[in-house]
């Protein structure tokens, strides 16, 4: 299976070999390819290939900090996507004590690709400094520096370390979340929702407050708190449940809550299905979720919360069907055993069954 350490094969650095050599007589090809593949290469993993890179094009550049952060901006709309975090890298690796020239370069270079990686080192050697650049970029034109004052200072960004001054106290991000909250770039709505799930789930009160306090405002801030606090709806916090108005309701029940086989193998599917009952008069709000207790490693088992639908209902009986995957991918490891599902109408648990996961192929 292809994962993204795969985009830094020997095609893709021949194509950069040849392309920076385009742009400069100060690039020596041959340390570059020594450096890149000294011990190791294949066994490293996608964000060490891009330090690998990094530390290759500093070897192999034989410039100045100044005019070779100057190259890399001169080459950056040339190098688009991901496979060029290596540039904003680059900046994190050798301009640490070159603060405002790295801040200008990556001001530039996350237009085309990311500097939320690039920029972390730098907020935690000043936090202060940082916080008054973030202010700035989140009034910026272009909306990639926009996302990048979100972005880079989310406290719990994957793949990344925590921040953890800010998980701690996230006031000061907070303050400038505030200007980004009716932000026309629906790329940096969900960076400033995603930064909002990420103090969720160390200050869960304080963002219901929030989302509470902003609701209503604009319908891209209604955008944004609704996927801001998607991990409290999963843990069906009572205020934002309430505020979304998914309310206990007693004229709504399910019924008949089954799996369509007592077992399923590794890498296949399962099919949930129940029916759902609305006694009332009138459509009814509701939030559908289901809760798998997966089988862990230790034989013990962990809870993970999936939406199956969120939306109006109209009076009467509506049969509910859904696919479950046991595919295997690259985030989730599956066991076999026995497991349970549980299903919640409104943070209502409504019915339960349980299953058995087997090994791929297994009998």
């Amino acid at each position: 299976m292809e994962t993204f350490k795969d985009l830094y094969n020997d095609t893709f650095l021949q194509q950069f070999s040849d392309k920076i050599q385009l742009y400069t007589a100060h690039f020596e090809p041959l340390t570059f390819y020594q450096h890149i593949h000294n011990a190791g290469w294949e066994e490293l993993a996608f964000k060490q290939r891009i330090r690998r890179i990094s530390e290759a094009l500093t070897a192999a550049l034989s410039l100045p900090y100044d005019q070779a952060v100057s190259l890399l901006i001169e080459m950056a709309p040339d190098c688009t996507g991901i496979e060029y975090l290596f540039f904003p890298d680059y900046v994190e690796l050798n301009g640490l004590e070159q603060v405002d020239l790295s801040m200008q370069a990556l001001e530039q270079l996350t237009r085309y690709s990311s500097a939320e990686f690039a920029v972390r080192p730098f907020i935690l050697q000043d936090p202060e400094r940082m916080l008054e650049q973030m202010n700035r970029w989140a009034d910026h034109e272009n909306e990639h520096v926009r996302r990048l004052a979100s972005e880079g200072f989310r406290p719990r960004l994957p793949w990344s370390f925590q921040l953890k001054m800010f998980i701690n106290d996230p006031e000061p991000t907070l303050r400038v979340l505030d200007k980004l909250k009716q932000d026309p770039s629906l790329y940096v709505r969900k960076s400033v929702a995603n930064h909002l799930n990420d103090i969720a789930k160390d200050h869960p009160d304080r963002i219901a407050a929030i989302a509470r306090e902003w609701h209503g405002q604009h319908p891209h801030t209604d955008w944004i708190i609704r996927h801001g606090c998607r991990t409290l709806l999963k843990q069906d916090h009572p205020e934002v449940m309430d505020l979304f108005g998914y309310l206990p309701n007693e004229q709504v029940r399910a019924a008949d809550f089954a799996v369509s086989v007592p077992e399923v193998a590794i890498g296949d599917d399962i099919e949930l299905s129940f029916t759902l009952f609305n006694e009332a008069v009138s459509a009814q709000n509701l939030r559908i979720d289901y809760e798998v207790d997966l089988m862990k490693a230790n034989g013990r088992h962990a809870a993970k919360r999936f939406r199956w639908v969120s939306r109006e209902f109209a009076p009467g009986q509506h049969l509910m069907r859904k696919k479950h995957s046991f595919k295997l991918i690259t985030t989730r490891v599956y066991y076999p055993g026995i497991h349970h599902i549980r299903l919640y109408v409104n943070g209502e648990k409504q019915g339960d069954v349980s299953f058995i996961l087997k090994a791929p192929g297994g009998s």
